[in-house]
């Protein structure tokens, strides 16, 4: 695998934790030092851990398993939509669908009619209808790409997800560890560790730090979708 070096991690701003007051003391072993009120994230344990991390991710991909992106902070919405679709991965970047893994059933049943609505769209399907029933229809189709457009190939759990702030998204977390399904994600010095299996320590906040963990994750998972290409 190839994995970004330390100077292109520190170039990316990867080490910026929080400020000294947002800490979460179970990210100690993973701070380097403080600095103008700052904290430090320990550039070599980050490298460590995505690796580790990377590694996981590409073993589910080489079995043919799912790892979804989940990110809906402003900054990195476009990144993980990018480097999902660079590695044929779903991902949810808009909003949690709440209960996406425990009710999945009810999420599939949005997925179907999405694919309907727009497959009836692109071949003209809908032009019989008025004016404002075609309004409609273009309105709904709407709403649910920015709920399900990232998921129109899933069609069971994923094995795993791989999470951009893990705050932020406690509810899909939370779903996660219900269905026994693997955390991975960036962990800021304001986050706790214990909540994801596979750690990232990183800055979630920076987009070039978004970009480079991100990238890293999404080249890990297409050398093990192609290995299981190779093999087929």
């Amino acid at each position: 695998m190839t994995l970004p070096t330390l100077n292109e991690l520190l170039s990316a701003g990867v080490h910026f934790g929080h400020q000294k007051s947002r800490w979460h003391p179970k990210m100690k072993p993973y701070l380097f030092t403080e600095r103008n009120g700052i904290y430090i994230i320990d550039l070599e344990k980050t490298l460590q851990k995505l690796e580790e991390a990377a590694a996981y991710a590409k073993k589910i991909a080489m079995g043919g398993g799912l790892v979804l992106f989940v990110g809906t902070k402003k900054q990195g919405q476009k990144i993980l939509e990018k480097y999902a679709k660079e590695c044929g991965m779903p991902y949810v970047t808009e909003r949690w669908v709440g209960g996406f893994f425990t009710n999945f059933s009810n999420v599939s049943k949005l997925i179907k009619k999405y694919k309907s609505l727009k497959e009836q769209k692109e071949s003209g399907a809908l032009q019989k209808y008025t004016k404002k029933e075609q309004s409609d229809f273009a309105k709904e189709i709407e709403k649910l790409e920015k709920i399900v457009g990232g998921l129109t190939e899933v069609n069971k759990l994923p094995e795993a997800i791989f999470v951009l702030d893990a705050k932020k998204e406690k509810t899909a977390i939370a779903e996660a560890r219900k269905r026994k399904i693997s955390i991975i994600g960036f962990c800021d010095a304001n986050t706790n560790p214990e909540l994801l299996d596979y750690p990232i320590p990183a800055n979630d906040d920076a987009v070039k730090s978004i970009d480079i963990i991100t990238r890293a994750m999404s080249e890990a998972i297409k050398e093990g979708r192609n290995e299981l290409k190779s093999k087929n």
